[in-house]
């Protein structure tokens, strides 16, 4: 049983990167604030958080953190894994916690909110200011946007990743 989850989780960190990857190829759009992604990779960190657990996911963000470090540097590492940890917390808690009055979308909605929140903490930390904190406004409405976007989606491929983990986690493998 422990190599299927390691092989699930090595399916769900190489998801995750591919999204990561695929969402870096989107040109800036004049709609999105500079710097801002839609966040499709943390649909698989949510999926994970759900249906393996904490460490799990902090697994597939540090993955995702590094991943970022290693194409975009230090400072993308570094912003990354702040959003990261502290989304992957809020999402993990929300599902732990009365899960139903938030749904996949009210917990997508809050855990970009707090992804962006911790990129905002982690900007202050680099640029010693707290200047950058007058971004938030506009980050915290595209967070609504994307956590629609990217919980959406989870609800329309949940049966999918679940058929997935399944697979992995199935007796039959034997």
């Amino acid at each position: 049983m422990k190599a299927r989850k390691t092989a699930l989780m090595g399916i769900l960190c190489a998801q995750a990167l591919a999204l990561s990857f695929l969402e870096n190829l989107i040109p800036a759009m004049p709609f999105m604030p500079p710097g801002a992604k839609p966040g499709f990779s943390n649909i698989v960190t949510m999926f994970t958080a759900l249906t393996m657990g904490l460490p799990q996911a902090m697994c597939v963000t540090v993955i995702k953190a590094a991943f970022a470090g290693v194409t975009r540097g230090f400072t993308a590492f570094c912003m990354s894994l702040a959003g990261g940890v502290l989304s992957t917390l809020a999402m993990w808690l929300l599902t732990r916690v009365k899960s139903e009055w938030f749904g996949f979308i009210g917990v997508a909605v809050i855990s970009a909110v707090c992804h962006n929140i911790g990129q905002l903490l982690a900007a202050v930390i680099f640029t010693g200011t707290k200047a950058v904190l007058g971004y938030a406004p506009v980050l915290m409405i595209f967070s609504v946007v994307t956590g629609i976007v990217t919980g959406t989606i989870l609800c329309v491929i949940m049966p999918v990743l679940q058929k997935q983990s399944r697979f992995f986690m199935s007796e039959k493998l034997k």
